[in-house]
């Protein structure tokens, strides 16, 4: 499948986990109807609040795979659940995206790598998500055969230009990035770190956000799908709503046979590795 519609979810998710699962099954099906292969989810989709170690799952078995497993196998498509918490094994809960299949099964998950500990002037937030959050120590691509070659990541890892490469370089043609996004800084960082993702990589880019008031800050929005070129094709108004956009795959080798960002690495003079 070559070319498909992907849909992108954005909620303004609270500390009300049924309530956020609801919302987001609302938008799903809607996005399904209009004939979504592939459905993006925002990080944080089943909860944002206080008391994160409590609300933490299983990966896969937890309530909200549950959830999100009947009802990819129901409606027949790739759900990219955004991120939860997770249970690590210690105190801190990872968070961590799932990619559940058609029939129900967990394909990949990931931990996000990058902790969001920023320090934002100007009245901006300071959040140390360090103090609550395991870090992962994966990078994790997904080739679904049917909806693209996925690379997982999750919200600040997009300021990690050394990680989308590396997902490149393994076969990545489509990145995920959802997020929950400050205000402060998406206004001016946001669409040029996912532009710069989509440009270097010669990749599309698939970037669900939540929008709204949250406890430290009030979240960017702006869910977006951008182009392997750096086109925005899709961008969600102020709203939690769904978007969709087609993605055309051979647009990505057409792209990649023009820009050769791949093939010219100078690789003899610099290596990103796994150590």
């Amino acid at each position: 499948m070559n070319k498909f519609l992907a849909g992108v979810i954005q909620l303004d998710s609270q500390d009300d986990v049924q309530a956020n699962l609801a919302a987001a099954e609302e938008l799903i099906r809607g996005a399904a109807a209009q004939g979504a292969k592939l459905i993006c989810m925002p990080e944080s989709v089943n909860y944002v609040g206080p008391g994160i170690r409590d609300i933490a799952e299983a990966v896969p078995g937890g309530p909200t795979f549950q959830h999100f497993s009947a009802l990819a196998k129901e409606l027949n498509v790739w759900l990219h659940c955004g991120s939860i918490y997770a249970q690590s094994g210690e105190e801190r809960p990872y968070n961590c995206t799932m990619v559940i299949n058609p029939q129900g099964e967990l394909a990949a998950h990931y931990e996000k790598l990058h902790p969001f500990d920023v320090s934002i002037g100007n009245g901006g937030p300071t959040v140390r998500e360090s103090d609550r959050i395991c870090p992962g120590q994966n990078i994790v691509t997904v080739d679904t055969k049917e909806v693209g070659h996925l690379g997982l990541s999750i919200c600040y890892d997009m300021r990690f230009g050394e990680l989308f490469r590396i997902m490149a370089l393994e076969g990545a043609n489509i990145l995920l990035c959802p997020a929950n996004f400050t205000l402060n800084t998406g206004k001016d960082h946001w669409l040029p770190l996912l532009k710069a993702r989509a440009i270097e990589n010669s990749c599309y880019v698939i970037a669900p956000g939540q929008i709204g008031r949250k406890p430290r800050f009030q979240a960017y929005g702006h869910s977006m799908v951008i182009d392997p070129w750096g086109n925005v094709i899709a961008c969600a108004s102020d709203k939690p709503c769904f978007i969709t956009a087609e993605i055309d795959l051979d647009y990505v080798q057409t792209v990649r046979q023009q820009i050769f960002t791949l093939e010219n690495r100078r690789s003899d003079r610099y290596i990103l590795q796994r150590l």
